[in-house]
C-alpha cells in the first residue's frame, strides 16, 4: 500500500531538496486475517498509545487495512502479513516509535504463527529538476555503456535488483527512477533506493522463535546503518558531491 509517490506528500512550498527515508518492519504471519487489525484492537490492546490521534479514517476489510496516525505511524495488514511503517523527515533515528509499536504487537500476539521478519528501509534521493536525472543517474552511472543505450532513438529506463548475501541474512536492493512533485507543480527527478533485509524464522520454534523476532525488532538501526553506509558510500558517493554543487544556486 506504499510506493514512491507517497514521499511526494512531505513537499512543501519551494522546499530544500535532500533526501527523505522511510522504514518499515514487516512480519509474515500464517493465516493473518487482515480484519484483525484495527484501531480499537490496536487501542484497547495497549500497542499505541490512547493519546496517539488518527491522521484518516481506518481502512478494515479482507483485502487489506490500514491503520494511520498524525505522528507518521502507519500500519498495514494484509493477507498473511502486517508491517509498521514511519518516514524519518525531521525526526531524530531515536524518535522514531514504529519499531516499539512492532514489538508490542508481538508481544500481545505471542501466538501467531510467525514464519519470517524483514526490515526495509527506503531512501529517495532529488537529483535535479531534469526529468531524466534519475534515469540517466542509473544508465550512465550504474549500468556498462552498449548499443542497447539507444534503439530506435529511445533511451530506455533501467531498474536494478540486487541481493547481497550478508552473514544472517539477505538483502535485496531495488533501485529505480523516480519522481517528487513539489507544490509549486515542478517535478523533481529522483532515484529510489529500497531495500529489504530478510530474516528467516522456520527454523525456530516456540520461545526461541519469539526470543529471536525481539531480538531482530532490537537491531533494526543497524540494518538502517547498513543500508545508509551500502547507498551513500557505495552508489552516490560521487552523485552526492555532484548534487551538492547542483543546487546550491
Amino acid at each position: 500500500m506504499t510506493s514512491a509517490s507517497q514521499f511526494s506528500d512531505q513537499s512543501q512550498q519551494n522546499p530544500p531538496l535532500t533526501d527523505i527515508e522511510e522504514l518499515t518492519i514487516s512480519f509474515v504471519i500464517k493465516n493473518l486475517n487482515p480484519t484483525l487489525l484495527s484501531y480499537d484492537f490496536l487501542n484497547m490492546s495497549g500497542i499505541v498509545p490512547s493519546d496517539w490521534e488518527l491522521a484518516k479514517q481506518p481502512i478494515t476489510n479482507q483485502r487489506g487495512s490500514q491503520v494511520s496516525f498524525k505522528n507518521g505511524v502507519n500500519i498495514i495488514a494484509q493477507p498473511n502479513s502486517v508491517s509498521f511503517i514511519e518516514g524519518l523527515g525531521a525526526k531524530e533515528v531515536k524518535d522514531l516509535q514504529f519499531a516499539n509499536i512492532a514489538k508490542k504487537y508481538v508481544d500481545k500476539m505471542s501466538n501467531a504463527e510467525y514464519q519470517g521478519v524483514s526490515i526495509s528501509p527506503k531512501i529517495i534521493v532529488p537529483f535535479s529538476q531534469d526529468e531524466e536525472g534519475g534515469k540517466n543517474f542509473i544508465n550512465d552511472t550504474l549500468l556498462n555503456k552498449g548499443l542497447w543505450r539507444d534503439f530506435e532513438n529511445v533511451t530506455p529506463q533501467a531498474s536494478l535488483n540486487l541481493f547481497y548475501e550478508l552473514n544472517d541474512r539477505q538483502l535485496a536492493l531495488n533501485i529505480n527512477p523516480a519522481k517528487l512533485q513539489q507544490s509549486n507543480d515542478i517535478s523533481i527527478s529522483a532515484v529510489l533506493f529500497a531495500g529489504n533485509f530478510n530474516y528467516n524464522l522456520s527454523n525456530l520454534v516456540g520461545e526461541n522463535r519469539l526470543n529471536k523476532i525481539t531480538q531482530i525488532i532490537g537491531t533494526w538501526s543497524q540494518d538502517l546503518q547498513t543500508f545508509r553506509e551500502l547507498i551513500y558510500q557505495k552508489f552516490l558517493q560521487k552523485a552526492v558531491a555532484e548534487k551538492a554543487s547542483l543546487f546550491e544556486s
